[in-house]
């Protein structure tokens, strides 16, 4: 993945396939086009525990941040 930083695609490895995908799929398709919010953004919800971020990323809960909402529904949007 040209220009993406190394450090976000091994954060990006959860060990749920699905998590994978879906993390994986907007580092592909959007990063480069990302303003550097969405970036930070996109960093910090990477910071969520597992079974916090598979409940957003899933659809099973909302996020807590309403700061990650937009970004979720991003991700969730790009789903492969």
């Amino acid at each position: 993945m040209s220009g993406v930083p190394g450090e976000l695609v091994w954060r990006c490895r959860r060990g749920v396939k699905e998590l994978d995908l879906i993390l994986g799929n907007w580092l592909e398709q959007r990063y480069a086009q990302a303003s550097a919010d969405e970036r930070a953004r996109f960093a910090r919800l990477l910071q969520l525990p597992d079974p916090e971020l598979a409940d957003c990323l899933l659809q099973h809960a909302k996020p807590a941040n309403p700061d990650f909402a937009a970004l979720v529904a991003q991700l969730t949007t790009h789903r492969a």
